[in-house]
């Protein structure tokens, strides 16, 4: 039997085969044949034709030529065939009968088959022991054992994670509490005829049903009030809202809300980035646009040339990459609790407190100091709980206005990945002038994203984009301009990297398209145009302490890169249908929010009269270890043991008007925020330290409180912004800092299936001082898989029609402890200190995320010597994700061949839209 799947473990197959053979004694003709797939037709379907056909042959290479005709005949697929990939799974079907008929060869001895046909066994490397390596910068000997920061300290809540005490928003409870499930759209696109919700109240338990009706006129959700909050008339995507079931129990709202009878009447939906070109629906008339020409005044737009006869090189081409659902552990939930005089207390899973607080207020028309809104903490958001939470809150807190009673809301996974948005997918166009030598002269690149059908995040998402598609190479001229395509999807939204992963992405793909098309070294070409210190980004960003030079150096130092690589070409050449594929990968990401309004912060600390401290910020913790962080700096500016500080809820009534903790800025902007109060109170504290100078901590901070000095105080912190004008392409020094970062990956593809798996990877990272470098290693390795999952299996599967396929995790896959590369060895950057954010510190949350591309262009370099061995040889296009599918489809040999094409895009409507 063979197999496969999306993922290795834990997943439906795509096909599956099982054949069973006896031959004739003493000789190799074939008495009986037995073959059967799964995932070919609606039920196993068994090869009768194709066994008839075989019965009483030689096995042989002839009996494999009448067994490929056999098989591409009696198992055609249609392009349209539910599940899709009609190609794919007729070239496994191929692949699985191929991989039998050497294993027979095998058992059979002949050896001529066996020659020819070596290396097509599967991927197995089960058992085998992981190794890891964890390189860090220990504390100066001479810091005191007292001083927490830069020690790898476990994560505060780590023991309460482990043994599930830690609490979440679902775990509170709350008598007479009601529950609430949506009842959401059957369709994507269209008009909303009319709802019947009458047999939904018959259902016991079930209190009320709210939709638009109990909204204020014209009030909707988002930055720009675009976003309805059930639908009225016009419906914009698959499950959007259309209204609620309140009921006594989440049981009895789920069965209310399957009664609601929904009419409407549907219309075409636009789907793709091509649709919407073609279509013209954009958010904005007007793209957003960088220009510069480095040897001319920075923003001379008309210095960026279009002639480009005067290049040795011109390449053009296009890439895609593919959208990824956060699939966060926790799922959307909320409690709200109504309280007297128009007061509500809500408690929430969200990454911004005071985007959930302004949004309740504006929708039920009273004012913010009424709605104290807090998080103990909250079970991952990578970026789908900033903006999104309000979905999902704002009308629960209508249906608890309206009945006055709390008002609890889980959302079930299907539900949340239905309802919120997902990663932005791009499309790039791109035209680049290069040099013989191989510098880069001129780049052109139009990033065209899929946002879905309102603005949510799309606009920062586009400019943060923009500014980051250069990556870690000078462009002496460029013109980068994004458009936003419209569509009839959830809103996309904030995804860790916002944005910048996928523009990245595309200039790796340029740089790859390059060095193909002038048959140059990709990594010589990328070393002669790697920053240098002081040089400046096309959108006007001089790079100070640009250390990507380093970790280049020191990660082909750490992974042993060039011995590796004639290790791979050596396998490559003794292995036909088993390839080997290594890379290694830089990354360049700039810290701080797009907007000035954002970069800023606020804390508070009490010192209580027992010497112990409590300390609250406006920043969420998530799992990435923010409040162990805040916990370190609070211990060392104020000189105590770390065990005196306790971090309670982040909550609007103690640190108003908080940022959402996004833009990898939590610890810079909370850090200096907690920093700030602390020296006041010890500038308060200092004159009793001169007098007194014997008294322990708790003395002294008794001292002070019958001295009537004030042991509570409030702190602020701003960071380093500048705009840069996107519309009119003029440039900023943008972020304070770059965090720099380097990863090599090595693969095994099975060139016959599709299937890989990573076997090593190797990354360096440039994150200055280390607040926490267990915390900080912890965060570099899971924005690794992340970012290896967003390249690699994540796949979002939506119909043409806009219906969803994917929400849930038995469609959707992210990669599993199967996965993580059996040698995993992880370097911080020594000596690398950042006078511009706190203790010398740099971000870590987003910056690693990109360097799991190395994964994808290692599998890349592998389906490359493939392909040569089977003599195509040249530039090829490959879209992200590196699906199994992709990878088959593009290792094209004599099986690939024999797989008939599908007919032309206009003439079938395909099972899966390309976003």
């Amino acid at each position: 039997t063979k197999f496969q799947s999306q993922r290795r473990e834990d997943d439906i197959t795509i096909v599956t085969s099982a054949i069973m053979l006896e031959l004739q004694e003493h000789c190799d003709i074939v008495k009986w044949i037995r073959i059967a797939y799964g995932g070919m037709a609606p039920t196993t379907k068994v090869a009768l034709e194709t066994q008839a056909a075989l019965r009483l042959k030689e096995w042989n290479e002839e009996l494999l030529e009448r067994a490929i005709e056999e098989l591409r005949n009696e198992f055609t697929l249609a392009p349209d065939v539910p599940g899709g990939m009609a190609r794919y799974r007729q070239a496994l079907a191929i692949s699985f009968f191929f991989k039998f008929f050497t294993y027979v060869a095998d058992q059979i001895e002949q050896g001529n088959i066996r020659r020819n046909r070596q290396n097509v066994c599967s991927l197995e490397h089960k058992g085998q022991k992981l190794i890891t390596s964890q390189i860090y910068q220990d504390v100066p000997d001479s810091q005191p054992n007292i001083d927490p920061v830069g020690r790898p300290l476990m994560h505060q809540s780590g023991v309460k994670h482990a043994t599930g005490e830690a609490k979440y928003c679902d775990d509170y409870n709350y008598a007479d509490s009601l529950n609430m499930v949506m009842v959401l759209s059957p369709i994507a696109c269209g008009t909303l005829d009319s709802v019947d919700w009458s047999e939904a109240m018959k259902e016991p338990g079930v209190r009320c049903y709210i939709d638009h009706h109990d909204v204020r006129d014209g009030v909707m959700l988002g930055h720009t009030y675009d976003t309805p909050i059930f639908v009225k008339d016009k419906i914009s995507y698959h499950c959007q809202p259309i209204g609620a079931i309140i009921a006594d129990s989440h049981e009895a709202a789920r069965r209310g809300a399957n009664l609601v009878k929904v009419n409407c009447t549907e219309e075409k939906a636009t789907i793709t980035i091509e649709e919407a070109v073609a279509n013209n629906s954009y958010l904005m008339d007007s793209p957003f646009v960088v220009r510069s020409c480095l040897t001319h005044d920075y923003g001379d737009h008309d210095a960026v040339t279009d002639d480009w006869s005067q290049y040795d090189h011109v390449i053009e081409g296009s890439i895609k990459i593919g959208g990824q659902e956060h699939f966060y552990l926790e799922t959307h939930n909320c409690i709200v609790v109504p309280g007297e005089a128009d007061e509500f207390e809500i408690i929430t899973s969200t990454q911004c407190l005071r985007g959930v607080q302004e949004s309740v207020a504006y929708v039920l028309d009273i004012p913010q100091h009424k709605i104290n809104v807090k998080a103990k903490r909250i079970g991952g958001g990578f970026g789908g709980k900033e903006n999104a939470s309000n979905l999902f809150v704002v009308p629960t807190a209508i249906a608890a206005k309206k009945l006055r009673k709390t008002i609890k809301f889980t959302i079930e996974r299907f539900d949340d990945m239905a309802i919120s948005g997902t990663r932005h997918p791009f499309r790039c166009d791109y035209k680049v002038g290069v040099s013989n030598e191989g510098k880069l002269l001129n780049v052109h690149a139009l990033l065209l994203s899929n946002c879905g059908h309102s603005f949510d995040l799309s606009v920062g998402v586009m400019q943060r984009a923009i500014v980051h598609f250069d990556n870690v190479y000078r462009f002496p001229n460029a013109e980068i301009s994004g458009r936003m395509c419209k569509t009839n999807l959830a809103s996309n939204t904030a995804f860790r990297g916002f944005g910048a992963p996928q523009a990245m992405f595309a200039c790796e793909s340029m740089m790859n398209h390059i060095a193909d098309d002038i048959g140059v070294n990709v990594n010589e070409l990328r070393e002669k145009n790697l920053y240098k210190e002081g040089e400046c980004t096309p959108f006007g960003m001089h790079l100070q302490q640009c250390n990507i030079r380093r970790c280049w150096t020191e990660c082909f130092e750490l992974s042993d890169y060039e011995t590796r690589l004639n290790a791979v070409n050596d396998f490559n050449r003794n292995s036909k249908y088993i390839k080997r594929g290594i890379y290694i990968t830089p990354t360049k990401f700039g810290i701080g929010f797009a907007l000035k309004h954002l970069n800023q912060a606020g804390a508070l600390v009490h010192i209580y009269t027992d010497g112990s401290v409590l300390v609250s910020h406006g920043g969420i913790e998530m799992g990435q270890g923010l409040h162990t962080k805040i916990l370190q700096v609070t211990a060392r500016c104020l000189g105590i043991d770390i065990s005196k500080v306790y971090l309670c809820d982040t909550a609007t009534d103690k640190v108003p008007n908080a940022s959402p903790t996004a833009a990898s800025a939590g610890s810079d902007l909370y850090g200096l925020a907690i920093m700030d109060a602390c020296n006041k109170i010890n500038e308060r504290l200092k004159p009793i330290r001169i007098a007194h100078p014997d008294l322990n901590w708790e003395q002294l901070i008794n001292k002070a409180y019958t001295e009537r000095i004030c042991l509570s105080c409030a702190g602020f912190s701003t960071i380093h912004f500048e705009a840069v004008d996107f519309l009119k392409g003029k440039g900023a020094e943008m972020f304070g800092y770059c965090v720099y970062g380097t990863s090599c990956s090595e693969v095994e593809v099975d060139c016959l299936t599709g299937d890989h798996r990573l076997l090593r990877c190797d990354i360096v990272m440039d994150i200055g001082d280390s607040l926490n470098p267990a915390v900080d290693i912890g965060q570099i390795e899971g924005a690794f898989t992340q970012g290896y999952g967003l390249f690699t299996m994540e796949e979002l599967k939506i119909r043409p029609n806009g219906i969803r396929l994917t929400r849930g995790p038995g469609a959707y896959k992210i990669p599993s402890a199967d996965d993580i590369p059996r040698q995993f060895h992880i370097k911080l950057l020594k000596g690398s200190s950042n006078k511009m954010a706190i203790f010398s510190s740099k971000a870590v949350g987003e910056p690693p995320l990109f360097l799991g591309a190395s994964a994808f262009f290692a599998i890349k370099e592998a389906i490359r010597a493939y392909r040569i061995d089977n003599g195509r040889n040249g530039y090829f296009r490959f879209d992200s994700p590196a699906t199994p599918e992709r990878i088959r489809m593009a290792c094209e040999d004599p099986f690939t061949d024999k797989v008939p094409q599908l007919p032309e895009a206009s003439s079938y409507t395909p099972w899966i839209a390309e976003l």
